[in-house]
């Protein structure tokens, strides 16, 4: 399998707990850390830690079953400015590019839901017609992950691509039978200690590309609290079970916060325990981004506490600081959407 815009390798996590078959033996990630995490957690990939673009034309792309992969949405996203023409948006054609040079089987693309209404679907599907991937026939789906047994409701875009000549990959049926089916939080957190007081990753470093990174750190030795202000403590303290925000008396909120009565209700926002969570971004240890609140402790959510949330296991390996681990979680596929979509490959690949 080949896996590029790689990231920390959650997608990949996630096929290869369907079938080892499904192992990379090459991948493509630009970050650094994100490039180290994914090569210490699948040893047997060559990683190239290169922009895909010079890659993509460099030859160095080989023949494969499975190409799989997730290019850079935040032209797309809905926190970003969603510039049509950020040239961002448009890396999913060295994916495309990659796709007709090696003639995968299949392809998987994972984005967010704003791909579907952009003019880059347009010209996706001319791709399908008449350009690259003339070869292939492919179905678009837009997915709440909570469907699929992730403790977490985040919707994400699949494209599921299948060359002409091999069986059609179809979207696997969801794992729940609804909302009173969904894996919550409390879940999730089962067994973790709810108060935390370290604040500091273990002093440790790992060589790779040419530069020394901290890490690697198993998920649970990131159960790490923040240094907050005398301020944020108030706020916390201040905001009950499922509350946020609007909870604060005045005196505690913002300047902004004062002069703005509505809108999102997930600033400051406590989790709620028996729901999914709100989708884990890249900055979900920061509360005024979101509804990040520990359900009842007076902080934001763990980085541990937030791979449990995207389904990683407690000894998968991470590299970097604080802050670009956060990054990786949030950009990452939750595993468990990842081995469902395994399973349905798995069934169509040769033994």
């Amino acid at each position: 399998m080949t896996d590029l815009f790689a990231g920390a390798g959650g997608l990949t996590a996630g096929l290869t707990a369907a079938d080892p078959r499904l192992s990379p033996f090459q991948a493509v990630e630009w970050d650094l850390d994100a490039a180290a995490s994914y090569s210490t957690n699948f040893p047997e990939a060559d990683v190239a830690n290169v922009d895909i673009v010079s890659w993509a034309t460099s030859g160095a792309a080989r023949d494969t079953d499975v190409v799989v992969g997730g290019p850079p949405c935040q032209g797309f996203s809905t926190l970003g400015r969603q510039e049509e023409n950020d040239e961002k948006n448009f890396l999913w054609e060295q994916y495309a590019q990659v796709v007709a040079d090696t003639s995968p089987r299949y392809f998987v693309m994972e984005n967010v839901p704003q791909f579907q209404k952009s003019q880059q679907k347009e010209v996706f599907i001319n791709e399908l017609a008449t350009g690259q991937l003339r070869d292939y026939v492919a179905s678009i789906w837009t997915v709440n992950t909570a469907d699929y047994g992730v403790p977490q409701s985040r919707k994400r875009m699949i494209i599921l691509g299948s060359r002409r000549d091999v069986p059609v990959l179809k979207l696997p049926a969801p794992s729940s039978s609804g909302k009173n089916d969904y894996r919550t939080v409390r879940d999730a957190f089962n067994g973790l200690e709810p108060v935390v007081t370290s604040t500091d990753l273990p002093d440790r470093s790992i060589s790779f590309n040419g530069s020394v990174r901290p890490g690697p750190f198993r998920s649970f030795e990131l159960h790490l609290a923040r240094n907050y202000s005398d301020l944020s403590l108030q706020r916390f303290a201040t905001i009950p079970a499922g509350g946020n925000r609007f909870d604060l008396p005045d005196e505690l909120k913002s300047p902004c916060w004062r002069s703005h009565t509505s809108g999102s209700g997930d600033v400051m926002g406590r989790m709620f325990w028996d729901r999914p969570s709100v989708t884990i971004r890249t900055e979900f240890n920061k509360p005024e981004k979101g509804r990040y609140l520990h359900p009842e402790q007076p902080r934001a959510i763990t980085h541990f506490e937030a791979t449990r949330l995207m389904g990683f296991p407690d000894n998968y390996l991470w590299v970097g600081t604080k802050t670009s681990i956060a990054r990786q979680i949030g950009n990452a596929v939750p595993l468990e959407l990842g081995t469902a979509i395994g399973r349905q490959i798995s069934q169509l690949i040769p033994g």
